[in-house]
């Protein structure tokens, strides 16, 4: 039987520990429903209704958006980020083929969004202190080419 060296043993239980604490920190895992009455959409027409998801996977944190647009039709979109700055292929998303998701805190993180390696949005998400609401916060420009400001409010399920 081969004996470990204490310090070896001590500095991987701690690596592996402050590994998990750094995931654990993302206040915004869990299912996330869009309130569209205190939302705000410029240009509309907004949503009638969205859900955006966040779970840990091998690889990251999946983020994925189901719902339905201003003009009636189901939406899907989904990418897995490390929250790390990367720029990851986006499915789904008309405004963006590309994410870049980066991490600020525990409740809240920045992403940058492209679409043929052009920024169009830049986002800002952050979870209010109680953790019941989401706050997605966009400016720039969507994929048709027009102004966009929003101000999206979802709640914890």
């Amino acid at each position: 039987m081969h004996k470990v060296p204490v310090r070896l043993a001590l500095a991987c239980a701690l690596t592996l520990g402050f590994g998990s604490l750094a995931l654990a920190g993302e206040n915004w895992i869990g299912t996330w429903k869009l309130n569209a009455a205190k939302s705000k959409y410029s240009p509309g027409p907004a949503p009638k209704s969205g859900t955006v998801k966040f779970e840990r996977v091998d690889g990251g944190i999946k983020v994925s958006s189901d719902g339905v647009n201003g003009e009636g039709k189901p939406t899907h979109f989904e990418y897995v980020s490390k929250f790390d700055g990367t720029e990851v292929p986006w499915t789904g998303n008309p405004d963006a083929d590309t994410a870049s998701a980066k991490r600020i805190d525990d409740n809240s993180y920045e992403n940058v969004w492209k679409k043929g390696g052009k920024v169009t949005l830049d986002t800002k998400v952050a979870v209010a202190k109680d953790g019941k609401t989401l706050h997605i916060m966009q400016t720039g420009v969507d994929g048709q080419g027009r102004k966009v400001s929003n101000s999206a409010l979802y709640e914890k399920q």
